[in-house]
C-alpha cells in the first residue's frame, strides 16, 4: 500500500486524506460555452473540488471515417462528425478556468493531442488528466510529463502488462511521484457488477501509488463505497439534463444526484474515522455505566478467605476491575462485606 500524498493546487491527495472530488463535465455542454460554465457552477453548488471538462480538436483527433462507439451514436455518424459537434476552442477554455477559480474549483481537463496539452500547461493547469484510451500514448504522456504538474492517469481497457509498462515510464521520466492512478472500467455505463472496486487496493498495492476511482455507473452510492475500498479521488459524470442527447448525458448525474453522491463520500470519510486503536470520547458514558467491578455475591465476613463463590461481577464498572478477579482469590476480607458491595482495596488484605 501506499501513504503518498500528492498536491493538485491547494488540494493534498492520497491515503488519509479528503478525497478529491473531480465533477467531470467532460462534454456534456454540447459544444456551448454557456453550458460549460453552468455546469461549473452546478459543480460548485453541489461540492465538488474540481470541474473537468475534454480539449480536442476533432480533426486531430479521429480520423475522417473513424466509427463511433455502441453508447456514442446509433445514427451513422463518424466519430470526427460527433466531436465536431463537441468542441470548444482552445481560447474558451481560459473563460472555463476563470470560473472555476471565482468558485473556488480547481480547473481540469483531459487533453487528447499535443496541442491541448500545451493550452493547459499555458492555462497553468494544476493538473493533467490522461484518458484510458491514451495510456500507451507515449508523445502525449511524454509532453503532459514535461509540463512538471501533477498527471492523473486511467486505467480503463488495459492489460496488466499495459500498466507496467505505463508506470515503468513514469518512473524513468522521474514522474511517478507526482501521477495518481485511476481504477477505471471503460463501459458506458458500467454495470455494478463489473465495478471491481477491490482493484483500488490492488493498485495501490502493485504500483505504489495514491489511487482513485473514475466512476462510469449510474449509482449514486458507489462513490462512498470506493472510498471505502481506498480511493483518494472520484471522477463522476455530471449533466445538466440527462434526456438531452448526446454520448454520455444518459449514464450522468445531474445536479442534485451530484450533491447527493457528495454527500454519500463525505459521510463515508467521516465514518471511516482514523482508523487508531484507542477508546473514543463519545463512548466514556456507556463504558462508565456498562462496565462490570468485582462485588460481594454474599456476606463476607472479616477474616474469611475470598473466593469464587463469595465473589461475582455487576455493573457499574468504577471498582476493582474483573481483571484482577483472579489475583483477589489470594486475599481475605479485612472488614465485613455486605452482599451487593462493590469490593475496593482498603476492605482486603
Amino acid at each position: 500500500m501506499s501513504d503518498a500524498t500528492i498536491r493538485i493546487g491547494r488540494h493534498v491527495v492520497g491515503c488519509g486524506e479528503r478525497v478529491f472530488v473531480i465533477a467531470e463535465a467532460g462534454v456534456n455542454h454540447d459544444g456551448r460555452i454557456d453550458d460549460a460554465l453552468r455546469l461549473i457552477d452546478a459543480a460548485a453548488e453541489a461540492g465538488a473540488d474540481a470541474v473537468k471538462f475534454q480539449i480536442f480538436s476533432a480533426e486531430e483527433l479521429a480520423a475522417r471515417d473513424a466509427p463511433t462507439a455502441a453508447y456514442q451514436s446509433g445514427d451513422g455518424t463518424t466519430q470526427r462528425e460527433l466531436l465536431q459537434s463537441l468542441e470548444l476552442p482552445h481560447d474558451a477554455f481560459a473563460r472555463l478556468a476563470a470560473r472555476c477559480a471565482e468558485r473556488g474549483l480547481v480547473f481540469l481537463a483531459t487533453p487528447f493531442g499535443l496541442r491541448d496539452v500545451e493550452a493547459l500547461a499555458r492555462l497553468g493547469a494544476a493538473a493533467i488528466k490522461i484518458a484510458s484510451t491514451d495510456l500507451d500514448n507515449v508523445p502525449l504522456i511524454r509532453a503532459a510529463t514535461d509540463a512538471g504538474v501533477t498527471l492523473i492517469v486511467s486505467t480503463g481497457a488495459a492489460t496488466r502488462d499495459e500498466l507496467d509498462a505505463a508506470v515503468e515510464r513514469l518512473r524513468a521520466w522521474k514522474a511517478a511521484g507526482r501521477a495518481i492512478l485511476l481504477h477505471c472500467v471503460s463501459s458506458y455505463p458500467t454495470p455494478l457488477e463489473a465495478a471491481n472496486l477491490r482493484r483500488i487496493a490492488a493498485l495501490r498495492t502493485r504500483y505504489e501509488t495514491p489511487v482513485g476511482f473514475s466512476d462510469h455507473t449510474t449509482a449514486t452510492r458507489i462513490g462512498a463505497w470506493a472510498v471505502a475500498a481506498g480511493a483518494c479521488v472520484l471522477e463522476k459524470h455530471f449533466t445538466l439534463d440527462r434526456a438531452r442527447p448526446g454520448p454520455d448525458h444518459a449514464m450522468s448525474l445531474e445536479p442534485d444526484q451530484l450533491r447527493e453522491y457528495i454527500s454519500d463520500v463525505r459521510a463515508a470519510e467521516a465514518a471511516l474515522g482514523d482508523g487508531e486503536i484507542e477508546m473514543q470520547p463519545i463512548e466514556q458514558d456507556v463504558r462508565r455505566v456498562a462496565r462490570k467491578s468485582v462485588f460481594a455475591a454474599t456476606r463476607i465476613a472479616a477474616g474469611s478467605r475470598l473466593t469464587r463463590a463469595n465473589l461475582t461481577t455487576r455493573r457499574p464498572g468504577g471498582g476493582i476491575s474483573p481483571d484482577r478477579f483472579d489475583e483477589l482469590l489470594s486475599r481475605v476480607a479485612a472488614v465485613d462485606i455486605p452482599p451487593d458491595t462493590p469490593l475496593a482495596w482498603n476492605m482486603i488484605r
